[in-house]
């Protein structure tokens, strides 16, 4: 699987200008700055990067007929849930961990690269791991509704086999 990852730099620029006295400009950040320095004029700073793209190669793990058969009931033993593909989430409900939040609902529909939960809480505080996962006991949540969950934010899933939370805790 190959793929393409564009970032955006971001970069701090200090102005010194020498006016009356010495002014000091500090402008952080991305975009279009405009700075009044202090009884002389303006000094508008521009300060934007695009990293260059980089392909990524996904590794793949091969396995024999039999270990992937013994793995499968394995999964299916523990209750688990057969995915073969991101439409295969449709229709259960799951608990998402992303690279900034987690968000727990059942999935609606797939629209291209994101998933549409409905139900949905944001988890402020899954409690212990395997608790949330296993018990459905969670710390701290707060239903919102509706929610779009981007799929290249997403770290991992687990299937999630309990009522979805209803009420704010």
């Amino acid at each position: 699987m190959v793929g393409v990852v564009v970032g955006v730099a971001v970069a701090v620029v200090v102005v010194v200008a020498v006016a009356v006295g010495v002014v000091v400009v500090v402008v952080v950040g991305v975009g279009v700055g405009v700075v009044v320095v202090v009884g002389v004029g303006v000094a508008v700073a521009v300060v934007v990067g695009v990293t260059q793209p980089k392909e990524i190669t996904m590794r793949t793990i091969s396995v024999s007929d039999e270990t992937w058969v013994r793995i499968k009931a394995q999964v299916e033993e523990e209750g688990g849930v057969e995915v073969t593909s991101l439409d295969s989430l449709v229709g259960q409900s799951w608990f998402f961990r992303t690279v900034s939040y987690h968000l727990v609902g059942k999935v609606e529909k797939r629209l291209g690269n994101f998933l549409l939960l409905r139900n949905a809480s944001w988890v402020a505080d899954s409690g212990r791991f395997m608790q949330a996962i296993k018990d459905g006991t969670l710390n701290e949540v707060e239903p919102v509704g509706d929610a779009l969950v981007n799929l290249d934010a997403v770290t991992d899933a687990f299937p999630w086999k309990h009522a979805l939370p209803d009420k704010q805790k």
